[in-house]
């Protein structure tokens, strides 16, 4: 079968890496996104993607944009079987939809219909999702609404976070994606439309789902914590300055205080019991705090924070956005 493949972080090199392991495959071309400045020192570099196909010695394309005639050009040019098609970044436009044989074949991050967009991951760990899955589907005009081909379920840990529940999916990813175009190939694989009143939506990350409601259950805010990891992060403020808060819930009995003295307290309220800092959150449910970054600063231990800080029995996170 001869494949293209669309794709550009981390978690698309796997799939890809399987493909080129499998002698009944051929990848013709990866297409992945411009080369683009990167972290803290904003260096302009290639995709995770780009640097295995290059690896491999498979020709890259990287388009500006999809929509542009030099791609489709260029996918008419190939007449792949298949586009296989894992975060690559940009919208198909339905004129491309037709040109592979069997379609243009995704690797979606959820349970189709749960968690149709952009961060299925993070918002389902945010959420408190239990169990999740992956899903191949064959991509139509419209957001993750593609017909379903495969789906496999998985587990989500207790306190796994968003990078290491990625990291398990992207390889369990691999040998589902090829059993699909396999199963294409063969004619033994039928596609089935999705229940489209059964959808959730995961939109992608915003600056501000970071910022910590300490209304909020513990539990909840532990659940962001870990879906929003490693950003948009969990944020709240401290004295007017912005920091990033790392905790996991506890009960009141695991904290040692009195329930009738949680019950007085307003939530983000900070209660420090010898080496351990605490924050009340909504419901009376309580947040053990083990890291704290404030900003300019670097991140220390709470018991470090709370040293530094000098705590007050009245102080409270997030005071100041609240008056």
């Amino acid at each position: 079968m001869r494949v293209v493949f669309c794709g550009t972080p981390q978690f698309a090199v796997p799939t890809l890496k399987h493909l080129l392991a499998q002698r009944d495959f051929e990848v013709q071309a990866v297409i992945t996104q411009p080369d683009r400045p990167r972290g803290r020192g904003q260096q302009v570099s290639s995709s995770p993607v780009k640097e295995t196909a290059l690896a491999a010695g498979i020709p890259v394309h990287q388009p500006e944009k999809i929509r542009s005639p030099e791609a489709q050009e260029l996918l008419d040019r190939l007449a792949p079987d298949a586009v296989v098609i894992i975060a690559y970044g940009q919208i198909i436009p339905a004129r491309l939809l037709p040109i592979p044989k069997y379609g243009w074949i995704n690797l979606h991050a959820s349970l189709l219909p749960k968690y149709r967009g952009a961060a299925p991951i993070h918002w389902a760990i945010a959420q408190g999702e239990t169990k999740t899955g992956l899903t191949t589907m064959r991509i139509d005009a419209g957001m993750d609404t593609g017909d379903v081909l495969l789906q496999s379920e998985m587990e989500i840990g207790g306190r796994e976070t968003a990078p290491e529940v990625a990291s398990r999916m992207a390889e369990a990813g691999a040998p589902l994606m090829v059993e699909t175009l396999r199963g294409l190939g063969g004619g033994t694989l039928t596609a089935r439309p999705q229940e489209n009143e059964q959808a959730s939506y995961a939109p992608i990350l915003k600056k501000e789902d970071g910022h910590i409601d300490w209304n909020r259950p513990a539990q909840e805010i532990f659940n962001r914590m870990r879906g929003f990891a490693p950003w948009p992060g969990a944020y709240t403020s401290f004295r007017g300055r912005t920091c990033q808060i790392w905790g996991e819930p506890v009960s009141k009995t695991q904290a040692g205080t009195a329930d009738s003295r949680w019950k007085e307290m307003p939530p983000g309220t900070l209660l420090q019991e010898g080496n351990n800092l605490y924050a009340i959150c909504g419901d009376t449910t309580v947040l053990r705090l083990t890291a704290v970054k404030v900003e300019g600063r670097k991140q220390v231990s709470a018991a470090e924070f709370a040293h530094g800080a000098r705590l007050t029995k009245t102080e409270r996170l997030g005071e100041a956005e609240l008056r």
